[in-house]
């Protein structure tokens, strides 16, 4: 299915039959990527007296309960209602679905007490004049442990306030990751780049989505894609999410 789209005046070509998820699925049991101390994730059959929703086990349909923490348990798509002590749900501040992304990969700077971070210069340095309306970030290096890997007291890489407050200020409305948080793990509850992108309290910016724990293979390379998020549409600050990237084709 092939669509044409404009981008700074320019005409694109894309396949929506060929879409790239970034996303890492949710499944049961411990092998699931997992942060934030969270429980792992639980699939598991209804049981009533004698009946299990179950056909392997002799129920009529399958008919399974799940049991899973949206910031922990993989790929998710926030918004500021996770910071707000004002309720906003992503159901509700989520309402376009497409967007211009640009495809980043950055090894993140090693600091003096031991952490690893995303400067200011990493952003600034990949996306030159780009201004996109989201921006995906791949950290080095890329293994494909990243779909289970296990991150509570990891303390993984995570995003300076200052390139927080560069990526608001070129007007990027969707920050996509590869790690749990664009936070430190542990900070005091801080959350400095989180305030920083949605500029919460004092300029709040509501329409405004962090997407954590994507994983954006080896095999895609930096630059322009069309973007897709697509949420459940649960009444809450997060929902598990899977974006899609669509390659763009300059059209003849």
């Amino acid at each position: 299915m092939i669509s044409k789209i404009s981008h700074k005046g320019k005409s694109y070509t894309v396949d929506l039959a060929k879409p790239i998820d970034i996303s890492i699925p949710l499944r049961t049991g411990t092998e699931n990527v997992n942060a934030w101390y969270s429980n792992p994730v639980i699939i598991e059959p209804v049981r009533m007296g004698d009946w299990v929703g179950d056909v392997k086990q002799g129920g009529s349909v399958n008919f399974r309960n799940i049991m899973f923490n949206p910031h922990g348990n993989g790929t998710h798509t926030e918004c500021v209602g996770h910071i707000s002590k004002e309720d906003y749900s992503i159901n509700q501040t989520l309402k376009k679905f497409f967007f211009i992304a640009e495809v980043i990969t950055i090894l993140p700077d090693d600091t003096a007490d031991g952490d690893r971070v995303i400067t200011k210069k990493h952003i600034e340095n990949c996306l030159g004049d780009k201004r996109p309306e989201a921006i995906v970030i791949r950290t080095l290096d890329n293994h494909i442990s990243k779909i289970n890997k296990q991150y509570s007291n990891t303390n993984p890489p995570y995003l300076q306030e200052e390139a927080a407050i560069f990526i608001d200020q070129l007007g990027i409305d969707h920050l996509l990751i590869d790690l749990p948080s664009v936070d430190k793990e542990s900070d005091g509850g801080k959350l400095l780049a989180h305030h920083a992108f949605w500029q919460y309290p004092f300029n709040t910016k509501t329409e405004r989505t962090i997407t954590e724990m994507i994983y954006v293979p080896n095999t895609i390379y930096d630059g322009t894609y069309l973007l897709n998020i697509q949420i459940a549409s649960f009444e809450n600050d997060a929902s598990p999410s899977k974006p899609l990237l669509f390659q763009m084709n300059s059209a003849l």
